[in-house]
């Protein structure tokens, strides 16, 4: 039973932060480790790990594998979109700056407000939410604007992204629609083991190199993606969303957008321009409106992110 008490003390919230500051580094990660992996490979190999690690918790915690009559179609979907969104994603973060992917991600949440408001029952889109969107999406505008470069040019692999961002907003639709006739996990797991022989397939035909430069950097940068983001991160986040509700986790999330485009500057040496700096904090304000004071979160998972 989730709980919707908003009352949180200090450690909880420290905890839940760095929980969000772990999602908002992830893209960092990816990008690391696609200096010494190919990106389909690099998705394979990390889902399967993840997969692994989280099939391994479940067990240890006596969850139940078994799906329900009916259930395996729906989970076909949401595992096929799943694979797209991923593929896409790698392929476009491939193909330009890790701080452009993490604000161009954070966009999920508005796509989500709009394709819920039209097929979820009693979600609407508020005055608050509207102006929230709009500070999402002139975020992302202003990163495209000024002198044609690093801070103004549109490349390709952010097209890419904004692509996988669609398919990903309808993914989670799709699953608030059914996740309350499933164990969370299940919507996690099941995904990751259909996906991973299709990525490693793909990165076999298409990949220039599958795997070409496994120093310790790319190692770590792997096994953060697998084992702290998506295993930990889910196992970490699903337990404090049981304690304190879907509605208090939320109003944290406006941090990720923040933590991915420090994390890029400092790691990755990726010019952080007045433009990149103006459109975080119009994305994470204006997630933090659609959020805050909601009693029915955009997504109740930061899946978009942490997975």
């Amino acid at each position: 039973m989730v709980s919707d008490n908003t009352d949180i003390t200090l450690f909880p919230g420290i905890f839940i932060i760095f929980l969000t500051v772990i999602f908002g580094g992830n893209t960092v990660a990816i990008k690391l480790a696609l200096t010494g992996m190919g990106p389909l490979t690099s998705a394979g190999l990390r889902f399967a790990l993840a997969a692994v690690a989280i099939a391994c918790w479940a067990r240890a915690t006596d969850r139940s594998f078994c799906i329900q009559t009916g259930q395996a179609f729906q989970l076909l979907i949401v595992s096929l979109a799943f694979t797209v969104q991923l593929s896409l994603f790698y392929l476009g973060l491939d193909r330009t700056y890790a701080s452009r992917g993490v604000l161009i991600s954070n966009l999920l949440p508005f796509f989500v407000l709009f394709l819920s408001h039209r097929f979820i029952p009693g979600e609407r889109i508020t005055w608050k939410k509207m102006t929230g969107i709009v500070l999402g999406f002139a975020g992302v505008a202003f990163m495209f604007t000024g002198t044609p470069g690093i801070s103004g040019s549109l490349h390709t692999g952010d097209l890419i992204i904004l692509a996988a961002v669609m398919v990903w907003s309808c993914n989670v639709v799709y699953t608030k629609r059914i996740i309350n006739d499933y164990s969370p996990f299940h919507l996690v797991l099941y995904p990751m083991i259909f996906s991973v022989p299709i990525f490693l397939s793909a990165g076999f035909l298409w990949d220039d190199r599958m795997l070409f430069n496994l120093n310790p950097m790319v190692i770590g940068a792997y096994a953060y993606q697998s084992l702290v983001s998506a295993a930990f991160g889910f196992v970490a986040w699903s337990t404090m969303l049981q304690r304190y509700g879907a509605s208090t986790l939320h109003a944290f999330v406006f941090i990720m957008p923040i933590a991915g485009v420090v994390f890029s500057g400092f790691l990755l040496h990726e010019p952080i321009t007045p433009n990149l700096i103006v459109a975080m904090v119009f994305i994470a304000v204006g997630i933090l409106m659609i959020h805050v004071g909601s009693k029915k979160p955009t997504f109740s998972f930061p899946l978009g992110r942490g997975v």
